[in-house]
């Protein structure tokens, strides 16, 4: 018998594994492996989110359509005539209306000089909330607070009598620096009714901005910006060059939803127009649309209108919804 050294002696096979256990009338390759039940899973649980957001959304949004289709008034709503279908008439009411275009360009330019306004002196104050002592800190974010958390009601009442032609304070302080301002309305000029409101949407809003914007910059890393300006580069290329591009995630969601709260507000609106302002020359969207519903009883128009809302919304927020969809291909 030949001599085999005994590092080339083959170990002996393996037993066969036992066969997946296969039912009766199924082949292997129609059972389900386990990726196909990983990449099931996801779905299941956004299942319940889904149905939710279908039984909350589906049905209002649903007669919305359907009711801007129609010729729907008071006498419909209380159930006294049946709705009459008039297809495309109250879109082509909305289309060819110049009230309602000028009413559609009151709005947009309103959404954007308080959304930025309201960006620029959120991001301001939360860089400026990085370069404060604690104490200062806290005092300062306790106040934001205290102006997000105030209720809207109770916070437009408090304007109204700061901006008080008889006695209100704005006025006393002005004329006390020497300008003509005594008895001075701020409401009945459609300029200064917008100003009020700028002022008392921006002081609203900021603090949302602030908290959300000091919560990014505490993301950036010190390590980077001390190594930035070793090599010389001042506080402005610092801030655009690492600081921005690291919060402009956070930016970015936080400037879409100013713009989607801006463009629908409503409370704020309402409000000064009941303290003085006139509705005609002062309405926006979300009034405008109250307005046709509430006051003229044409809810077939004010759906076509609120669904235009809907539309416009959509196409500005989405080159946003478009950067997204890159970074999740990325």
């Amino acid at each position: 018998m030949p001599n085999v050294a005994s590092d080339s002696v083959v170990p002996p096979a393996a037993p066969p594994r036992a066969p997946y256990p296969v039912h009766l009338g199924h082949r292997i390759e129609d059972l389900p492996t386990r990726a196909t039940r990983r990449s099931i899973g996801p779905y299941l649980l956004l299942l319940p989110v889904i149905i939710a957001l279908i039984l909350a959304l589906a049905y209002p949004l649903g007669r919305q359509i359907i009711m801007s289709f129609q010729g729907f008034g008071l006498a419909q709503q209380l159930g006294t005539a049946p709705p009459e279908w008039v297809g495309f008439a109250n879109y082509r009411t909305l289309l060819t209306d110049p009230a309602i275009w000028t009413v559609i360009a009151r709005s947009i330019a309103f959404c954007f000089v308080n959304a930025s306004l309201t960006m620029v002196i959120g991001t301001a104050l939360a860089t400026l909330m990085t370069k404060l002592s604690t104490g200062v800190r806290i005092a300062l974010s306790t106040s934001l607070l205290f102006a997000w958390a105030m209720p809207v009601i109770a916070a437009m009442t408090v304007w109204e009598w700061l901006f008080n032609s008889e006695y209100g304070v704005i006025n006393w302080l002005l004329t006390q620096l020497g300008l003509d301002y005594t008895g001075h309305s701020w409401l009945t000029n459609p300029l200064s009714f917008f100003f009020v409101a700028t002022v008392i949407v921006v002081w609203m809003s900021v603090p949302f901005v602030v908290f959300s914007v000091y919560s990014a910059l505490t993301q950036v890393s010190e390590e980077v910006l001390e190594a930035a300006a070793l090599d010389g580069a001042g506080g402005w290329q610092r801030f655009r060059h690492i600081v921005l591009p690291t919060i402009m995630p956070v930016l970015s969601v936080v400037t879409v939803l100013q713009i989607i709260w801006d463009l629908r507000v409503f409370t704020q609106i309402f409000y000064l127009q009941g303290a003085g302002g006139l509705a005609s020359k002062t309405d926006l969207l979300g009034t405008f649309i109250y307005r046709l519903g509430i006051s003229q009883s044409d809810y077939g128009l004010a759906s076509a209108v609120a669904l235009f809302v809907l539309i416009l919304t959509l196409v500005i927020t989405s080159g946003y919804v478009r950067s997204l969809f890159k970074e999740a291909d990325a």
